[in-house]
């Protein structure tokens, strides 16, 4: 299992990331503290406080997914 931390500063990145899941053949999940939901989903990804760095676990390999949280991970440590 990889873990990972990420911040979306917007609805279009929340739109991007949820098109980067829906591309994995495994699951994803995006965590804000005690909250789990299932990353594939528009409404669930939305419903989070995208004001939160949010961590996103997952168990397969998938290029683009990978790209995506290196882009969204940037300034996280000043901040976290």
């Amino acid at each position: 299992m990889k873990e990972r931390k990420i911040r979306l500063l917007s609805v279009e990145d929340a739109k991007n990331f949820v098109k980067v899941t829906t591309g994995c053949d495994f699951d994803v999940d995006l965590y804000d503290n005690s909250i789990m939901i299932d990353a594939k989903s528009i409404i669930g990804v939305l419903s989070m406080d995208l004001r939160h760095v949010l961590t996103v676990r997952y168990s397969g390999e998938n290029e683009e997914l990978e790209a995506f949280l290196d882009d969204h991970m940037k300034g996280i440590e000043k901040i976290a």
